[in-house]
């Protein structure tokens, strides 16, 4: 029988080679937003890997918007360079290249994770983080400051600039980052939530910035390429965002032209329960594809080659979003292609230890 997950899938104008992403991994290695020599080895070497897409890391549509001062950003023209230099050889692999665009809000200005992952003040390289209201991740950090009306329409003019800049650097895919309790995610969610205006309160409003970027990136990116906005379906907390909320949002979405939904969870709240297992963020991705429509991908501890064969099989979702298992194996197209006795091409640099 032969391997679904390693079946081809065409969206929009770009088919991937198999149902293999690997999910966007902050490296916490740029300088100043710049991508460089470790991007290209860590991106290129899972093209050579195997997989069908690979998307770059959250990249900071502005300085203020990076989770650590080390992040990628594409708020510079001369950020392109490297970018577009890694893009051509993960096409040159038969690879797609993808984008995550971003905004961290008030989960921005930290230390990368091995040096602590703690908020930054300004003696240490720091700066204000801006998020819906005045209410920090931690009640031990230093609130965030409001975003007015004029902050909010700088945050969506820099989706559109940075989406721009995607394009010229040669991105085949994008990807809108509204989970993990960051910035369009504390607009969602009641939790981080509580303005007054017309972002804030109702559902409607709540998914209103969200909505905004939606239409901001799209001014830009060409409508014959895939565009997939990642969510968090819940927050695992009472009174959160919620997989209702999350259907709801995803079938709007569809209704807008985005293709995928990436579902992910959590990220908004310290004291989120998270019921971490094989799978555990799966059946969410799956009741937004039964109930939308819309394409799906799942993530979230997929580590084996049948665990992914049988979600793509058995029609929980259309793309499996690989991770931490990646950063273990760099082959990992090539493995479970072997593991599951499906035919894939190899790397001629490499075809003498297919067998």
């Amino acid at each position: 029988m032969s391997s679904k997950l390693f079946s081809p899938i065409t969206i929009k104008s770009i088919t991937l080679k198999n149902r293999i992403a690997i999910s966007p991994m902050c490296q916490y290695s740029a300088q100043d937003g710049f991508a460089n020599d470790w991007h290209l080895v860590h991106l290129g070497s899972r093209a050579i890997g195997g997989a069908g897409l690979i998307i770059q890391e959250a990249t900071s549509v502005s300085p203020e918007g990076r989770i650590s001062p080390e992040d990628l950003g594409l708020w510079n023209d001369e950020q392109i360079v490297k970018m577009n230099e890694i893009n051509t050889f993960i096409v040159s692999q038969n690879s797609v290249p993808g984008i995550q665009l971003a905004h961290a809000g008030r989960k921005a200005s930290s230390a990368s994770p091995w040096n602590g992952g703690r908020k930054l003040d300004d003696s240490q390289g720091g700066w204000d983080t801006v998020a819906p209201s005045p209410v920090a991740y931690h009640h031990t950090e230093k609130a965030p400051l409001e975003l007015h009306e004029a902050g909010i329409q700088k945050v969506i003019s820099d989706f559109k600039s940075a989406t721009k800049r995607a394009v010229q650097a040669g991105f085949q895919v994008m990807e809108i980052h509204a989970a993990h309790g960051y910035l369009l995610h504390q607009f969602l969610s009641p939790l981080s939530n509580f303005r007054t205006d017309n972002y804030g309160g109702s559902f409607e409003n709540r998914i209103r910035l969200t909505l905004e970027v939606v239409e901001a990136v799209q001014s830009e990116w060409p409508d014959y390429l895939p565009l997939f906005v990642r969510i968090s379906a819940t927050d695992w907390a009472e009174g959160g965002w919620n997989l209702e909320e999350s259907v709801q949002l995803s079938k709007i979405l569809k209704g807008k032209g985005v293709d995928l939904i990436d579902v992910s969870t959590g990220g908004l709240v310290s004291h989120q329960q998270i019921p971490l297992g094989p799978n555990y963020q799966v059946p969410f991705a799956e009741s937004i594809k039964n109930e939308t429509g819309i394409q799906t991908g799942a993530v979230g501890l997929i580590t084996e080659a049948a665990q992914a064969e049988e979600i793509i099989a058995s029609g929980k979702a259309d793309l499996v979003f690989i991770a931490r298992e990646s950063l273990r194996d760099p082959n990992l197209g090539l493995t479970f292609a072997q593991e599951l006795d499906a035919d894939m091409e190899w790397p001629k640099q490499y075809a003498r230890a297919k067998q």
